[in-house]
């Protein structure tokens, strides 16, 4: 699968905005956007009059870069958003919501969504005392998604018994345990991340 190799902080510049795709760096005066708050590319600080194509794209490159996902694969869910029944837009943000990768960032178990997928994928997770190395898996109301055993005595985890993290309404979070519980799926207003849901279903309906 082609992966996305180059800077992380220009994403955050191309979309004029704060992705979090670096964890902690992206709340210290090191953010690349604090400092050169424009796109890259030598034409970055010149004027563009953007078209309502234009502003469609952006805003979907944005969700995508946000969750971190390749263009196949945000297409591949957004045509499951639109075969159930509500709101296309809507159903596509619930459901990168759920993504298991997601809900560990979600959790405090991770700095950025980046360094979720790779906890996942390296195994540290189960899901209801399963394996779960899937960062795309779905989670489901009830859920219990916990740091395997043999990886809570390493430093990574270790330090996050001594934080106080705050979870979204729809999550519940036991540091002292490393486990947290999905207690519903969330609604739209229970989702914070700044996507204009509507101008990605215009940009696939052309």
């Amino acid at each position: 699968m082609a992966r996305y190799r180059e800077a992380n902080c220009r994403l955050c510049r191309r979309e004029g905005q704060k992705l979090f795709l670096k964890g902690d760096r992206c709340y210290s005066e090191k953010c690349a956007l604090e400092r050169r708050n424009f796109p890259p590319g030598q034409h970055g600080q010149g004027r563009k009059k953007v078209s309502e194509y234009g502003l469609q794209l952006r805003e979907k490159q944005k969700a995508k870069r946000f969750y971190g996902l390749q263009e196949t694969q945000f297409r591949n869910l957004f045509d499951k958003a639109v075969r159930k029944q509500g709101k296309a837009g809507e159903n596509l943000l619930i459901m990168l919501e759920t993504r298991l990768d997601n809900v560990v960032f979600r959790l405090g178990f991770a700095s950025s969504r980046k360094e979720a997928r790779q906890l996942v994928v390296h195994g540290h997770f189960t899901i209801n005392g399963k394996k779960a190395n899937i960062p795309s898996m779905a989670v489901k109301a009830g859920d219990v998604i916990a740091v395997k055993e043999k990886s809570t005595n390493s430093p990574k985890f270790k330090e996050i018994k001594d934080m106080t993290i705050t979870v979204p309404a729809w999550l519940s979070v036991d540091v002292n345990k490393l486990e947290g519980q999905v207690l519903s799926i969330p609604t739209r207003e229970q989702i914070d991340t700044p996507v204009a849901e509507h101008l990605i279903v215009e940009l696939y309906s052309k």
